[in-house]
């Protein structure tokens, strides 16, 4: 594994795709050998932007070069509100706009690339929540999964008091142990945050209010997991049955991952969940197959 992923160490560029005249920024990770087998669509969260999820602390934690080195294409994009969006909306959108955006930049990826079996999102924090109700509004049915982490239901903070994701509050909340993460992260992590729109930050207290209504929606197979050291969100076993619950038209798969943070895609654990989640798209397109 160590020889393929320095094949593909450096296939990551960066990329606008255009989502009905709105440009969003982003990285872009493709297999060299063959067509994609999926095209996994990473979503980042609140206050963060598309290199989240290309970690270049350590070799191994990028999920862009995972991805393209087991075969699928990576497309990891700035959340509108971020990056080149920012100055259109520099407040942002609500959720429900965000997923008409990000459907519209699906629209455009597809006429223009491979797409193999269909998107795959794999999503952290709010853009768990983004990813949720995007898949809500999958009327094509064409998301073939999705795998969400750091996103629960209910906050294990008061809503009202949600501190904002850039004080010292939230570092606790965000983070965790520090030696959950490569020496060099928070240097290097610096070039990955971004002031989160306000919008979307007065949105967020609305969740636990939203969720009940797009969870009745999905029809989508979601795995969520929970860090070791999640905090923003209840992952206690009544928290947890309560929105698996409404998730009852799909497939739910619930998994732990041990020694990591809220920010789990930037620490040691990067790659142990960054492959659990491909698994279950594996097991995603092994079921679209069965189905035939």
């Amino acid at each position: 594994m160590s020889e393929i992923l320095s094949r593909f160490a450096r296939n990551v560029r960066e990329i606008t795709v255009d989502a009905d005249g709105v440009p969003l920024s982003g990285l872009l990770s493709e297999p060299s050998q063959t067509p994609p087998r999926a095209v996994v669509v990473a979503v980042h969260g609140g206050g963060m932007r598309a290199g989240y999820f290309d970690g270049r602390a350590h070799p191994g934690l990028s999920l862009l070069e995972l991805g393209a080195a087991l075969g699928f294409t990576v497309l990891a994009l700035d959340r509108p509100g971020y990056g080149l969006s920012a100055a259109r909306f520099p407040a942002g959108q609500t959720l429900a706009e965000q997923s008409v955006t990000l459907h519209a930049a699906l629209d455009t990826f597809a006429r223009r690339h491979h797409i193999g079996a269909g998107f795959f999102l794999l999503a952290h924090s709010f853009g768990g929540k983004l990813a949720l109700t995007a898949a809500a509004d999958d009327a094509g049915g064409r998301l073939v999964g999705l795998d969400i982490s750091g996103c629960g239901y209910q906050y294990a903070v008061d809503p009202a008091e949600l501190p904002h994701p850039h004080s010292l509050a939230t570092r606790r909340l965000s983070w965790g142990p520090l030696q959950l993460y490569p020496p060099n992260t928070f240097a290097g992590s610096r070039s990955v945050l971004a002031p989160m729109p306000e919008r979307e930050w007065g949105e967020a207290a609305d969740w636990p209010g939203l969720f009940p209504g797009i969870a009745r929606r999905v029809r989508t197979p979601v795995r969520l997991t929970f860090a070791q050291y999640e905090a923003w969100w209840r992952h206690d076993e009544e928290a947890v049955a309560a929105m698996t619950g409404m998730l009852s038209g799909t497939r739910v798969v619930l998994d732990r991952q041990p020694d990591a943070g809220h920010n789990i895609s930037l620490g040691w654990a990067a790659r142990s969940y960054h492959l659990r989640a491909l698994g279950f798209l594996e097991e995603c397109l092994c079921g679209t197959r069965t189905a035939r």
